[in-house]
């Protein structure tokens, strides 16, 4: 499994998780043992796709336009 897929695969758990807890919105969650209020808990989640947006778009292939003179 390369980088970008694992950080696609990353980004589609968030995004699922996102969409769990959005469907049905809570004050606080508990994680690990920890309160976290649930606005901040859905800030981290959306962080983590921006940074998982952020590396894929450095893995995509670009296009260099150049013209040889001779």
């Amino acid at each position: 499994m390369t980088d970008a897929e694992r950080i696609a695969a990353i980004k589609s758990q968030t995004l699922a998780l996102i969409e769990e807890i959005t469907a049905s919105p809570k004050p606080t969650y508990m994680i690990g043992g920890q309160m976290v209020a649930w606005g901040k808990y859905l800030q981290q989640l959306q962080d983590t796709v921006a940074w998982c947006d952020r590396h894929l778009a450095g893995e995509a292939p670009f296009e260099v336009r150049s013209q040889g003179l001779t």
